[in-house]
C-alpha cells in the first residue's frame, strides 16, 4: 500500500520555477517506481517523468527534458521545474507502481500507474 501527499503547485510567470513534492509512505519493501503526470482539462493525461526507487534510472518526456529534474529524498520524490512555459500549465499528479524498470516504463508511457495521489495545480502565465 502506498500513501502519497503532493504539494508545491502554484502560479508563476513563464521562465520561472516551481518545485513539486510527493511524500510517499511506503508499505511495500522494494521494486517500486514513482512518477509525475499532468493533465489539462479535456485532454489526455501526459506522462512527465518517473524514477525507480533505487534511484538509478530517470525518464522524462521530451517536452520537459532539460527543464525538469527529478530528485529523491527519504520517502519523497521531487520535481524541480525550471524555465516553465505556458504549455506546462496543468494539474500535476504523483503516482506509483510496483515492479522493475521495464514494467514501470511501459506503465508510465501509458499513464497507467496503479496508485495515484491528489493533484496539484500549476499555472504558468505569459
Amino acid at each position: 500500500q502506498l500513501q502519497k501527499v503532493v504539494s508545491g503547485g502554484g502560479s508563476v510567470q513563464a521562465g520561472g520555477s516551481l518545485r513539486l513534492s510527493c511524500e510517499v509512505s511506503i508499505y511495500v519493501p522494494n521494486r517500486y517506481c514513482l512518477g509525475w503526470f499532468r493533465q489539462v482539462a479535456g485532454k489526455e493525461r501526459e506522462a512527465v517523468a518517473f524514477a525507480t526507487w533505487a534511484g538509478s534510472v530517470d525518464h522524462y518526456a521530451d517536452s520537459v527534458k532539460g527543464r525538469f529534474t527529478l530528485s529523491q529524498g527519504e520517502e519523497a520524490l521531487y520535481l524541480q521545474m525550471n524555465s516553465l512555459k505556458v504549455e506546462d500549465t496543468a494539474m500535476y499528479y504523483c503516482a506509483a507502481d510496483i515492479g522493475v524498470e521495464s514494467y514501470c516504463y511501459r506503465k508510465w508511457t501509458n499513464s497507467a500507474f496503479i496508485y495515484w495521489g491528489q493533484g496539484t495545480q500549476v499555472n504558468v502565465s505569459s
